[in-house]
C-alpha cells in the first residue's frame, strides 16, 4: 500500500511539473467579459467611442445611438440617445456633441436641454448615393484640426456581384469634411474601407479582400493617393480631385505590362487567369501617387474581413503593447496586433495574432479609461466565426506578461525581433528554431489572390543580444515588396520554457533599410538537426505522410500513389488552406458559408462541386447573405480532391 501511495505521489508530482511547463494561451492573459445588455436592445455595433466622462457611446446598424454609463460596472446603464438614423457605421465625439456617418450624410447629434437625449439632428454634409445596398459609409474620424474623414464603399456589379463599381462620386473614395462643412475628395482606390482610423495624427484605413485586393490590408492614406482599386478613378478628373491618375492611364499601363513578354513581344492571354502576374508595386514604380499597403494581412490566417484600426494609448493599462496598433476582423471574429515602422519614408511592418474567440464579428474597438478594450460586434448579412448576431464585449488584461514578439523590425540583412521577456539562449541560437518564407499577392480583377511566388528563405545566422531580449536573424536574401512570414516555433522563454503565444509574424517589406550588415564572425550558425516544424526535414516528413513530393508540386512520392483513395482531412487541409477555403467554411459548422457536411448532403457529384467552385450559384443557398465569389484560380486537381473529400463526409 505504501508503495502504491509513493507511485501515486510521483505521478501527481510529474503531472504538476508538466502542467507548470505547459505554455499559456491567449485567454491566460486577456479575459473576455460580456456586459449584461437589457432585454430588447439589439447592439449590431457600427461605432464606438469613449466620452470624456467615461461613458461609452455606441451606434448601431439599425440607426440607433446608445449611451452606456458606468460601462465597466456589473450593472451598466443603457439609455437611448438618438434613433431613426440610417445604418450608422462610425461615431465620434467633439466639443459636447456626437457625430455619426449615416449611409448618406455626416450628422451632428446635440443634446440642447441636457436630458440625455439628442434634440437636434443637424446635417453637416450630405453626399450622393445611387441606392445600391453595398454603398456603406464608414467614419467619421477626427483630424488633428477637428475636421472629419469618411470612407465610401463601392457598389457591387449587377452581373458579377463581386466586381466593385463607383456609380456616384464618393464611392471608392476617402473624403474630407472641413470644419465649415465643405466637401473635399481626398484619395481613391479603396474597395471596402471598413476601418478608417487616425493614428498619431496620420490617416490610415483597412481594406477587404475582393477584386483588385488580393487580401485584407492596412494603408496609410495621403492626399491624392491611389490604393489599387480602379472603380473610383471614374471621378479623378473632376475639378476638385487631388488624384492625378486616370482610368485610361491605369488600364493602359496594366495592358502595357500584361501584353508583352520578357523580350517585349506582344502577347494576348486567353483569359484573366492566364495573364502574366501583375503586382501593385509595378504600378507604383511608374506613378508615385500609388500607395502600397503598410501591412498585408494573410487571408484566412489573420482574418477575412478587416475592420477597425485602433492605437493602444493606455500607457500600459492594456499590457505591454502601448503605442502599437490593433486591428479587428469581422469574418473571423478576432483581433490582430500590428507593429509598424517607417523605412525610407514609407510605413511597413508585421501582423501578429492577438485574441480570437469573440462571440460575433469584430467591427469596432474603443479603450476605456481603465485600460480595457470594448469590442463592438455584428454579423447580420456578413457572416462570422462567432455565431451571435450582435454584441458588446470587453477585453481585460490580467497583469501577467505573455511571451510574445514585442517588435519585428527590418534590417539590411534580415530582421531584429524583440521579445516581451528574455529568451532561452540555447533555443534562440539554434537555426532550426526559425523558418522564413516570402510571397506576394496578385493585383488583378479576380476576387482575391492566393499567395504566389512563395519561396523558403534560408536563415544563415542569428545573434542574441546580451540581455537575451532581442534576436537578429540574418537571411540569405530579402525581397522588396514581399510579405515575409517569420516563424519562431523553436524559441523558448528563459525563465519558464514557454513557447510564444503567437509564433508567426507576417512582415510586409516595402523597403529594405540601409545600414551595416552583421559579420559572419558575429553570428551563431549551428543547427540542432531535429525536425522542428517548418524545417526541410519536417517538410519531407509531412510530404511522406501526405503522399506528395517535398517540393509541394503534387507529384506522388514513389510507391505511395493511390489515385482511387479519397483524401483524408489531413491530406486535403493544406489544399483548403492554400486556396483560403477555410476562411469561410468548416467541416461541420456554418460560418460565412455552409459547412462542408451540409454541402455533402446535397449529393452533388464530384464534377458538379468542381463546377460550383468555379461558378458558384448563390441561389442554391438563399439562407446565406454573403455569396461565394468565383474561385477559378483553384487548380483542377486541387478542386477534384476537395470535391472527393467533401462527398466522403456524407458516408
Amino acid at each position: 500500500m505504501k508503495k502504491l501511495i509513493q507511485i501515486a505521489f510521483i505521478f501527481l508530482a510529474t503531472l504538476t511539473v508538466l502542467k507548470a511547463q505547459e505554455s499559456p494561451k491567449e485567454e491566460d492573459f486577456y479575459k473576455m467579459i460580456t456586459p449584461p445588455i437589457p432585454e430588447g436592445i439589439i447592439l449590431e455595433v457600427g461605432g464606438l467611442t469613449t466620452m470624456p466622462n467615461g461613458s461609452l457611446a455606441i451606434s448601431t446598424r439599425r440607426g440607433e445611438v446608445w449611451i452606456v454609463d458606468n460601462p465597466t460596472s456589473r450593472t451598466p446603464y443603457f439609455r437611448k440617445f438618438a434613433t431613426g438614423l440610417h445604418e450608422i457605421l462610425g461615431l465620434a465625439y467633439k466639443e459636447g456633441a456626437l457625430y455619426c456617418a449615416q449611409r448618406g450624410e455626416l450628422t451632428k447629434l446635440i443634446d440642447k436641454n441636457g436630458d440625455g437625449k439628442a434634440d437636434v439632428y443637424e446635417t453637416v454634409y450630405q453626399w450622393p448615393l445611387s441606392g445600391h445596398y453595398h454603398e456603406y459609409s464608414f467614419g467619421p474620424k477626427l483630424a488633428p484640426d477637428g475636421s472629419f474623414y469618411v470612407s465610401g464603399n463601392v457598389a457591387f456589379g449587377d452581373e458579377e456581384w463581386w466586381r466593385g463599381e463607383s456609380r456616384v462620386p464618393t464611392r471608392g473614395w476617402i473624403f474630407h469634411i472641413t470644419n465649415d462643412g465643405k466637401y473635399e475628395p481626398y484619395a481613391t482606390g479603396v474597395r471596402s474601407p471598413a476601418g478608417i482610423s487616425m493614428l498619431n495624427g496620420e490617416l490610415f484605413y483597412t481594406d477587404n479582400q475582393g477584386d483588385w485586393m488580393g487580401t485584407g490590408a492596412i494603408f496609410q492614406v495621403k492626399k491624392g493617393g491611389f490604393m489599387g482599386h480602379p472603380a473610383g478613378l471614374k471621378w479623378a478628373g473632376l475639378p476638385n480631385s487631388p488624384v492625378k491618375l486616370t482610368e485610361k492611364q491605369f488600364f493602359a499601363e496594366r495592358d502595357n505590362r500584361q501584353n508583352k513578354d520578357a523580350q517585349g513581344r506582344a502577347i494576348k492571354p486567353e483569359n484573366t487567369l492566364n495573364e502574366k502576374p501583375q503586382f501593385l508595386y509595378q504600378l507604383k514604380e511608374k506613378y508615385d501617387m500609388v500607395q502600397l499597403p503598410a501591412v498585408w494581412l494573410p487571408y484566412g490566417v489573420h482574418g477575412v474581413s478587416t475592420s477597425e484600426l485602433i492605437l493602444d494609448d493606455t500607457k500600459g493599462g492594456f499590457g505591454p503593447f502601448t503605442g502599437q496598433v490593433f486591428v479587428g476582423d469581422q469574418g473571423q471574429s478576432n483581433i490582430m496586433r500590428v507593429v509598424l515602422e517607417k523605412v525610407k519614408g514609407e510605413y511597413q511592418g508585421a501582423s501578429i495574432g492577438f485574441r480570437s474567440g469573440f462571440q460575433s464579428g469584430v467591427l469596432r474597438m474603443a479603450f476605456d479609461k481603465d485600460g480595457s478594450m470594448f469590442v463592438g460586434e455584428t454579423n447580420r448579412g456578413w457572416g462570422s466565426a462567432g455565431d451571435a448576431n450582435q454584441g458588446l464585449q470587453r477585453l481585460v488584461w490580467n497583469g501577467k506578461m505573455p511571451f510574445e514578439m514585442y517588435t519585428v523590425k527590418a534590417q539590411p540583412d534580415g530582421f531584429e525581433i524583440e521579445f516581451t521577456m528574455p529568451v532561452d539562449r540555447k533555443s534562440a541560437e539554434d537555426l532550426d528554431s526559425y523558418n522564413v518564407s516570402s510571397y506576394l499577392y496578385k493585383h488583378y480583377p479576380v476576387y482575391g489572390s492566393p499567395p504566389i511566388n512563395t519561396e523558403d528563405v534560408k536563415v544563415t545566422g542569428v545573434k542574441v543580444s546580451d540581455d537575451n531580449k532581442k534576436v537578429r536573424i540574418v537571411l540569405a536574401g530579402m525581397k522588396q515588396y514581399y510579405v515575409h512570414k517569420i516563424s519562431l516555433e523553436g524559441v523558448r522563454a528563459a525563465t519558464n520554457s514557454w513557447s510564444l503565444v503567437h509564433p508567426d509574424a507576417y512582415y510586409t517589406l516595402n523597403n529594405i533599410p540601409d545600414g551595416e550588415k552583421l559579420k559572419v564572425s558575429e553570428l551563431k550558425t549551428t543547427r540542432s538537426g531535429g525536425t522542428k516544424p517548418g524545417t526541410a526535414s519536417a517538410s519531407a516528413a509531412t510530404a511522406e505522410k501526405e503522399h506528395v513530393s517535398p517540393d509541394g508540386k503534387g507529384k506522388p512520392a514513389a510507391g505511395k500513389a493511390d489515385v482511387a483513395k479519397v483524401p483524408t482531412f489531413e491530406e486535403v487541409k493544406p489544399i483548403l488552406q492554400r486556396n483560403t477555403c477555410l476562411a469561410c467554411h468548416t467541416t461541420d459548422k456554418k460560418v460565412v458559408g455552409p459547412s462542408y457536411l451540409d454541402v455533402a448532403k446535397r449529393k452533388y457529384t464530384n464534377e458538379k462541386i468542381v463546377e460550383l467552385i468555379y461558378s458558384p450559384k448563390p441561389e442554391n443557398w438563399p439562407d446565406y447573405a454573403t455569396p461565394m465569389p468565383p474561385m477559378p484560380q483553384v487548380p483542377k486537381a486541387d478542386a477534384m480532391k476537395i470535391a472527393a473529400w467533401i462527398n466522403s463526409l456524407a458516408k
